[in-house]
């Protein structure tokens, strides 16, 4: 299992990126409009740089949401392979069953 600190720190950058999404997708849009002046571009992107870094979407990272695992992980399931075999074997999801051939 992953560390608590880990798992928290994630759940911390969901929630910054939830908070800043509206502002910074005003700020990008005002940064990449050609029609307006420079200085208001380059004023923009200021404003965006002031941001927290960690409201930044491309700073999440995956992680399995029973044990916080960051590597493995099916988009799909939002779980690490570890847990899918384990909850699979003990038939806890449907329509998955162990491989025996």
């Amino acid at each position: 299992m992953a560390k608590k600190a880990m798992i928290e720190r994630e759940k911390k950058r969901a929630r910054l990126v939830a908070q800043y999404a509206a502002k910074r997708a005003e700020l990008k849009e005002i940064a990449n409009d050609e029609s307006r002046p420079m200085e208001e571009r380059f004023k923009a992107r200021l404003k965006l740089a002031k941001l927290p870094r960690n409201s930044a979407p491309n700073r999440m990272h995956n992680r399995c949401q029973l044990t916080g695992r960051p590597h493995a992980y099916y988009r799909k399931l939002k779980i690490s392979r570890i847990a899918l075999r384990e909850l699979g074997s003990a038939g806890q999801l449907p329509g998955v069953v162990k491989s025996s051939w």
